[in-house]
């Protein structure tokens, strides 16, 4: 039983302390249930276009990885990352080479390859990408940027 600060039982306090705590559990086990959900959801490789309309692009890549979490899996997108990171323009061929590179090694640990394509086609680093999930034995899934 809880005591008040004058060491009298105090029925009414425990049954809100009681209460608060009960919502309290109630609400960590929601957190700990959708963060275990999250764990297992399908880690998916989001292979789209970086170069030439880098805006454009960027909000392609943002579109489609917000259509993946919609879809209950999580987009890994090395492309809105690593240029960032390394400072990568359409010129820097070494950066843009090692930014592919990270981008590829997470590519190895995804469980599926969503390829979101254009209407101009796939860029030299997006076939290198598929080329790469095809070895890899990756389950391949392409669809059109407009549809989404």
């Amino acid at each position: 039983m809880y005591k008040n600060s004058e060491g009298y039982a105090d029925p009414t306090a425990a049954r809100a302390i009681g209460q608060v705590m009960k919502e309290y559990k109630a609400n960590q086990k929601k957190i700990w249930r959708k963060q275990y959900e999250m764990k297992n959801q399908s880690k998916v490789y989001v292979v789209s276009k970086y170069a030439g309309d880098i805006d454009k692009n960027v909000a392609d890549a943002i579109k489609a990885c917000r259509y993946l979490i919609d879809k209950k899996k999580q987009p890994i997108a090395s492309h809105l990352m690593y240029p960032a990171i390394l400072g990568i323009g359409d010129t820097d061929m070494e950066s843009r080479t090692l930014g592919l590179m990270y981008g590829l090694s997470l590519l190895a640990m995804c469980d599926e390859v969503y390829v979101f394509e254009t209407k101009s086609g796939l860029s030299e680093g997006m076939e290198q990408e598929v080329r790469e999930a095809k070895k890899l034995g990756k389950p391949i899934k392409f669809i059109k940027m407009e549809e989404i």
